[in-house]
């Protein structure tokens, strides 16, 4: 009688084998050995971020002679404070931070405020069209500005709106393409069923926008604040072709004057020039540290949520 040999029936285990030996790449690295080295990393990008402005608070009080040390002392020997004064003086700061501060602050307004309303509608009103309309501000977005810079010039030659701040304000009532495309991703992310609780209780869409939706969306037109008093704050070119007389300059142009092609001066006072460029940059610095909680979350909080 022949028996048939019983081979042992397979068993499945989740514990490894221990005679087997581990490849080379199944190693896990540490979880302490890990975040160390993304420690390094952000360290090493955030010196390599702030060195410029290290540089330009170390140049700022030096003396002339000291400026063309070698090598150069990153801590002045002797620091000069009447720089920060006398550098600003040079262009007429005072004048200038008056005329950028009424053109970015009407800027940032007209572009909070239009984009939002336009971001409210695209998301929150049932219309027809709307996807149309939406699709055609994201395209908008692709469309180089230096398009439109002659037809421009020429309307408002022609309105007689010409070396006048209106060039500079009057774009950013019209709407923000990035900030409206921001704007409606974020309202899809609120429920519509409070848009529906306000409809019953007899508010209309003004004042569901104003009273519930401006409220609710405080991350997202404080991150838009910041990004366009900033573009506003340091926009060079439009400046430079809209307005022809020198009193109605920006800072942006006047900070053009240190440089030796723009003066027609053989050499450029680097240390006047830091010290002001200090000045100059120092409002974008405040805006940005007292609004960064809420900037970083109006970023992040972004979604593509659908009714």
């Amino acid at each position: 009688m022949t028996t048939l040999a019983t081979h042992p029936t397979p068993t499945f285990s989740d514990s490894p084998d221990p005679r087997r030996r581990k490849s080379p790449m199944s190693v896990r690295v540490p979880m302490h050995v890990s975040r160390l080295s993304w420690y390094l990393l952000c360290v090493v990008l955030a010196v390599s971020m702030i060195f410029p402005l290290v540089w330009m608070l170390s140049i700022a009080p030096k003396s002339d002679g000291d400026i063309n040390q070698l090598p150069p002392d990153v801590i002045p020997h002797k620091f000069i404070w009447s720089n920060f004064v006398d550098g600003p003086e040079q262009i007429n700061f005072l004048h200038l931070l008056g005329n950028t501060v009424t053109i970015t602050v009407l800027s940032t307004i007209g572009a909070v405020l239009s984009s939002m309303l336009v971001g409210y509608g695209l998301a929150r009103v049932d219309f027809a069209g709307r996807k149309v309309w939406f699709y055609l501000f994201t395209c908008s977005i692709f469309l180089p500005a230096v398009v439109g810079i002659i037809p421009l010039v020429r309307f408002y030659i022609a309105v007689h709106l010409y070396d006048s701040w209106w060039p500079l304000i009057l774009p950013a009532f019209l709407g923000n393409p990035i900030f409206i495309f921001l704007a409606r991703q974020y309202y899809q992310t609120i429920p519509y069923s409070i848009d529906e609780a306000a409809t019953i209780d007899g508010a209309g869409h003004w004042r569901i926008f104003t009273r519930i939706m401006f409220p609710l969306t405080k991350p997202l037109w404080i991150t838009m604040a910041v990004l366009s008093f900033q573009g506003a704050w340091n926009d060079y070119l439009s400046p430079l072709i809209y307005l022809t007389t020198d009193n109605k300059y920006p800072l942006s142009l006047g900070m053009a004057e240190f440089s030796g092609a723009f003066a027609g001066v053989a050499v450029t006072p680097y240390n006047f020039y830091m010290a002001t460029n200090f000045w100059y940059m120092l409002p974008l610095l405040v805006l940005f540290f007292l609004a960064q909680r809420y900037f970083m979350s109006g970023l992040g909080s972004l979604g593509g949520g659908t009714k």
